[in-house]
């Protein structure tokens, strides 16, 4: 429930729970429907252009495949300027204009001040003291912000920055066509996700159909588990599997909506009815609906009320339970609504304190409701038992400070992770449901009595799904994501582990987590499993031998129309940081051809260097068929897993030596020092060939990275960025902000101000020195990162060149959506081709590959 941000995976399927950033790479993890906390996704732009030189709809072939025989890498001597010229003289950009004197207050407001009661300076739990007199922070481009959108000042210089962001990369249409071709060329466009059997009733699975898009959600009656075992045709018209129901096509929903998100779809017990959530403005305010699968009858619309992305069936067809928005739009209140109409919806739960978001999920057995209220450092769950009426809420355990905690539901056991006792990582722990705190036992292995997870450095854990006879571990080992299966006695009234075996695979670093699993007594566990060079897979391995090769079964694998997996390799490496200490972990993706160049002559090569580094969420080595366009052109793609993410563990996250708080500069630090690597000691690339990239809360890392170190860098992608940090964070009417005082610190207090000054990119562009030419995005409603922090970012960047010296700036803000902007996923498409274009321009490597 707290915000940890986002993940895109290829076929476009979303969630969307809370937060200012975006990881390129987290797959949904479902069971039961429902996704574990703090998993996120969004798509990776957030403008839309519509006067770009696109065809409307997609007839591009599907066949192109690259061989790179004719292909040579960018070399040290390659020119650093477009290698396609403007057919105009270049426009001036925009200049917004500067209130020199406009300032905000960070610490404690005046008596006089006209915002003092509204305005919460601290947490309630806080005992740092604020800054008194509060300090005045330079905002000379604070006007810019406007909370009703409807200032025509601001509009009119938001349409000037588009307007010349498509005057000065005009002469790219034909390469955002190339590129967009490529990409649509590399999509099965008609496809189907892997069915999953739901209690013997149904198979449920998502479809794509060339042309539209978005998914449409489909089941088929179950027969056997040999159903699964169909050929199909692979045409729009063809059912996937034997009497294809197609019970929601968000394309219908879609029609004439400029934006569409439909969250969290879910089947009632009988499934007969179909629950899901719906925003058509991307603002994140979700409308509830519920429809009879049966007769077609829509039974509830409801739009009259702000809801969070998220629908809970309760144990009969007549209960759904939702969660309701605050002003700042962070959920706060469960409801429990009774469909036939017989009670006014019933207030469950509320959470007053601004610093802890809400979410409702089942047990994996279905038999208990979980109402899980959680800051980024402590958390709290409710829960009602479904199977009786008349039950009441009761807590779990009552929150600590700095101790969080997750429970699901086993044969009368809570499974609990928790860093209870101050633990480094989460440990594995269970005691009877009813029991309190006081009784919480670390999970041993019956063999030798040894704790199986007990929170220390070598491993950590996510979280733990239950099955009838089993458990499955999800978290880390090594860096690199891990699944454990536990095997369960057989003894039912004793909680007992008679086995705890770690899934392993040939690659050696890879993607792996748990999939779709609705049947809470199979044997069977599906996964999702992908690398850097392996696309998208559905995997099911045996629970009673999870090991064995021969029983495991690929039930799907993603298509990637040209892809020839022996032209690419991938490595992962570690890189010094300027600590002396700490060893950061890189990951490279290339084509063969491209590094054996680099190999055996020395030959630089243009590297793209991706990062995020926030909220303890990890950008994998998974893969995505978009970014072969950049491959294919002889770039290496480097991801940098450095500290604020967990891939090492919360410990790479959490302080002293981690990347949050009064440690924070250590992500920064980190980036820019793998880039010097790749310049200087790997000797892969130079300035003038490396590109960066980082969005929403990584568009604070790329910010902080072109401060530090401007000269470094040809050009950086910020998407989305969370730019104007201390001004954000000051202000707690702005969303999101109270409850990430947990994460950046609070700059009101003493304690944190000076430190978040010194890295916040608006408050600290430097004049008199060259920096990269930059593309920030924005959605003009997007909750998350508010529009104005890329608006003011590209306003301070320029305002520190002299025009004669200006690298290009560009902002492209997407006038009609929010932080995750293109849910139409050819829209999205463009959206990427547009950044990608820009960033091969400025390289030297607009040229199509032979």
């Amino acid at each position: 429930p707290y915000p940890e941000r986002e993940k895109t995976v290829d076929s476009f399927q979303s969630i969307m729970i809370g937060g200012r950033g975006l990881v390129t790479a987290f797959h949904q993890r479902y069971h039961n429907n429902i996704t574990t906390p703090a998993v996120a996704l969004a798509l990776l732009l957030s403008s839309q252009f519509t006067s770009l030189a696109f065809h409307p709809s997609p007839t591009f072939s599907r066949n192109k495949s690259f061989t790179g025989n004719n292909m040579s890498a960018s070399s040290s001597s390659s020119s650093s300027s477009p290698t396609t010229p403007l057919s105009s003289p270049i426009p001036r950009p925009p200049l917004a204009r500067r209130e020199e004197n406009r300032t905000i207050l960070a610490g404690k407001l005046p008596s006089n001040h006209p915002l003092l009661q509204k305005l919460t300076r601290q947490s309630t739990t806080s005992d740092n003291p604020l800054l008194d007199p509060a300090r005045s922070v330079p905002d000379p481009y604070g006007w810019l912000r406007d909370e009703a959108r409807t200032n025509d000042e601001v509009l009119h210089l938001l349409n000037e920055e588009n307007a010349y962001t498509a005057a000065v990369t005009s002469h790219l249409d034909s390469l955002r066509g190339t590129l967009y071709e490529e990409m649509v060329g590399s999509l099965q466009e008609t496809d189907y996700t892997a069915p999953a059997n739901k209690e013997n009733k149904y198979w449920y699975y998502t479809r794509t159909n060339k042309g539209q898009s978005y998914k449409v959600y489909c089941r088929a009656p179950y027969r056997n588990d040999e159903d699964v075992n169909f050929s199909w045709d692979g045409s729009v018209d063809a059912p996937v599997m034997l009497g294809e129901e197609q019970f929601l096509d968000v394309n219908v929903v879609a029609k004439g909506q400029s934006y569409c998100s439909v969250s969290s779809v879910a089947v009632s017990k009988s499934q007969k009815l179909v629950g899901y959530m719906l925003d058509v403005t991307g603002d994140e305010i979700y409308s509830l609906y519920v429809r009879n699968l049966e007769t077609g009858e829509m039974i509830l619309e409801e739009t009259s009320i702000d809801c969070s992305g998220s629908v809970t069936w309760g144990h009969d067809e007549n209960t759904v339970f939702y969660l309701k928005l605050d002003e700042t739009q962070r959920p706060y209140q469960v409801y429990r609504r009774l469909l036939d109409g017989s009670k006014e919806d019933e207030l469950l739960f509320e959470q007053d304190d601004p610093q802890f978001w809400t979410s409702v999920s089942k047990s994996s057995d279905e038999k208990y409701l979980l109402i899980e209220t959680a800051s980024s450092e402590t958390s709290e769950v409710h829960y009602l038992d479904l199977t009786t009426p008349n039950s009441t809420l009761i807590c779990v355990a009552r929150r600590r400070s700095k101790v969080l905690y997750d429970v699901d539901h086993w044969n009368g056991y809570w499974v609990i992770t928790s860093n209870v006792d101050k633990t480094p990582n989460m440990r594995l722990m269970v005691c009877k449901v009813g029991e309190d705190e006081s009784h919480w036992k670390d999970v041993v292995g019956s063999k030798d009595g040894s704790k199986l997870f007990d929170g220390g450095y070598d491993r950590s854990l996510e979280g733990v799904d239950a099955f009838g006879k089993n458990l499955v571990a999800s978290g880390r080992s090594g860096g690199i994501p891990a699944v454990w299966v536990l095997t369960m006695g057989d003894n039912r009234d004793d909680f007992q582990v008679t086995e705890c075996t770690q899934l392993t695979f040939d690659e050696d670093a890879y993607d792996v987590g748990v999939g779709v699993n609705y049947n809470y007594d199979s044997d069977k566990l599906v996964l999702y499993y992908d690398s850097l060079i392996t696309p998208l897979q559905s995997l099911q391995v045996s629970m009673n031998d999870p090991n064995n090769a021969q029983l495991r079964t690929v039930l799907k694998s993603k298509n990637v129309p040209g892809y020839v997996k022996a032209d690419y390799g991938c490595f992962r490496t570690t890189v010094m940081s300027r600590d002396g200490e700490t060893k950061i972990p890189v990951s490279f993706v290339y084509r063969q051809d491209v590094m054996k160049r680099h190999t055996a002559a020395g030959e630089t090569v243009p590297v793209h260097l991706y990062g995020y580094g926030s909220y303890g969420m990890c950008c994998e080595a998974d893969f995505s068929a978009t970014r072969l366009s950049l491959l294919n052109r002889g770039m290496v793609f480097v991801v940098a897993h450095v500290r604020g993410g967990a891939e090492m563990g919360r410990q790479w996250y959490e302080e002293p030596n981690g990347a949050k708080y009064l440690c924070k500069k250590n992500t920064f630090n980190d980036f820019v020092d793998i880039a010097k690597w790749l310049i200087e000691d790997k000797k892969l690339t130079t300035p003038q060939q490396l590109s960066i990239e980082g969005r929403s809360a990584g568009g604070l890392l790329i910010g902080a990275s072109i401060n530090q170190a401007p000269e470094m860098f040809r050009v950086a992608i910020l998407g989305v960025p969370f730019v104007d940090v201390v001004a954000t964070m000051v202000d707690s009417s702005i969303p999101l902000t109270t409850n990430e005082w947990e994460e950046w610190g609070n700059p009101n207090e003493e304690k944190f101000f000076n430190y978040m000054m010194e890295y916040s990119p608006v408050n600290n562009v430097k004049k008199g020195v060259k920096y990269p030419s930059c593309l920030l995005t924005g959605g003009l409603h997007d909750p998350r990162v508010q529009y104005w922090e890329p608006a003011k970012f590209a306003a301070e960047l320029r305002h520190a060149h002299n025009d004669s010296d200006c690298p290009t700036i560009c902002l492209k803000m997407d006038m009609t959506a929010g932080h995750f902007s293109a849910s139409d996923r050819y829209k999205y498409l463009k959206e990427l081709s547009f950044d990608y274009a820009f960033l091969l321009d400025q390289l030297g490597l607009s040229e199509t590959p032979k």
